[in-house]
């Protein structure tokens, strides 16, 4: 897939006409998905400033350190101005340089640094500040041909690692053994980093967000395994499947499994255009909760996935917004128990023109190893 169809230069422009229609002067865009999504450049975070100055109108202007200008002229965009500034020069009149008359408005990065958003305050006095994610969610929030093939790819890779786990997973080995194992195979299959790695067993696997301890795994434990990584193309995989390991599970566990199961496949098979996220949030919930477990479904059922692990839309209830094609995000019910153990399944699906298929296709079913 080249990169000219994953980063397609006419997004500039794109980011600038929704930059006029929100009524700001420009999108101050530092090292970030934004700052990737609109030119392809995966620029270093540092103390040093890198800057996307793009304007409602005008020449658009990358302003990095001199030291990283070789990286940003490798980068997917055409016709972005660059600047760059030496070590011990200061950058921020540049940034006043590369706008246009006056300044009243203008959205920042997300994610900006502390000190770049009040240095961006005093280089700026009269504009005030918003989000950038204001204007560019819509853009985002759909995804092209090329970034679900690229979604696709990073779900290929980690459904990889997963249908390996019974080499590493089993008895008397660590949460953090275990993981060790893992981040090595998300890395050999294709991701040029790991985000996260979560093994969690027996009592561990009711903390959603547990991570890794260093304690043996025991036989028959549930474990719930929910990992994923960056791909050369900067979009990520997440995937979660739950485990038992070496001999039977409790029958406690086995039996709301399958509400679990149950309920993932309907959130699944809910997914289609004009249908909300709230909708699919409760087809997921109202199966749990009619089997009694509602109080253990701690979490939304899903996030938005791109080049940010969570992006909009979250499927949660609350949410209104509609399907539309393009979308793509996580479907992700839990059960948990606390001090017993816990479950969890996720693939990523896409809303399609009529539907939803998901990006993650190995079993859904409880695995034994």
């Amino acid at each position: 897939m080249g990169t000219d169809q994953l980063y397609p230069a006419e997004r500039l422009s794109a980011g600038q006409r929704a930059t006029a229609a929100a009524g700001l002067d420009a999108l101050l865009l530092t090292p970030g998905s934004d700052l990737r999504y609109l030119t392809g450049y995966d620029a270093h975070e540092g103390e040093r400033l890198t800057c996307l100055v793009l304007p409602a109108e005008g020449e658009p202007t990358l302003i990095v350190p001199t030291l990283e200008r070789p990286a940003a002229e490798a980068a997917p965009a055409t016709g972005v101005r660059l600047v760059d500034h030496a070590d011990g020069t200061d950058p921020y009149p540049l940034v006043r340089a590369a706008l246009p008359g006056p300044v009243t408005a203008v959205g920042l990065a997300d994610r900006m640094w502390a000190a770049q958003v009040l240095a961006l305050r005093a280089t700026l006095p009269d504009a005030t500040q918003c989000l950038a994610s204001e204007v560019l969610r819509e853009l985002r929030i759909r995804k092209s041909p090329a970034e679900v093939a690229a979604l696709a790819e990073a779900g290929a890779a980690i459904d990889a690692v997963h249908t390996r786990m019974g080499e590493w997973l089993r008895p008397g080995r660590t949460e953090v053994e275990v993981a060790a194992d893992i981040a090595a195979a998300i890395r050999a299959s294709g991701h040029v980093s790991v985000d996260f790695v979560i093994v969690a067993a027996g009592p561990n696997g009711a903390s959603p967000h547990h991570g890794t301890a260093d304690r043996p795994i025991r036989a028959g434990e549930p474990v719930v395994v929910d990992i994923g990584g960056t791909m050369p193309s900067g979009y990520r995989s997440d995937c979660t499947r739950t485990y038992v390991v070496g001999g039977p599970a409790p029958a406690e566990f086995t039996d709301y499994y399958a509400v679990l199961h149950a309920a993932q496949r309907a959130a699944v098979a809910a997914v289609r255009p004009g249908v909300t996220a709230e909708a699919v949030d409760a087809a997921a919930r109202d199966v749990i909760s009619a089997a009694g477990y509602g109080d253990a479904f701690l979490h939304r059922t899903g996030h938005g996935i791109g080049l940010d692990t969570h992006e909009e839309p979250y499927v949660v209830a609350g949410n209104p917004r509609p399907l539309e094609a393009g979308m793509a995000f996580s479907v992700e019910p839990g059960i948990y128990l606390a001090g017993r153990h816990g479950a969890r399944i996720e693939d990523i699906v896409v809303c399609t023109t009529d539907g939803g298929q998901r990006l993650n296709t190995t079993p859904t079913e409880l695995i034994a190893l």
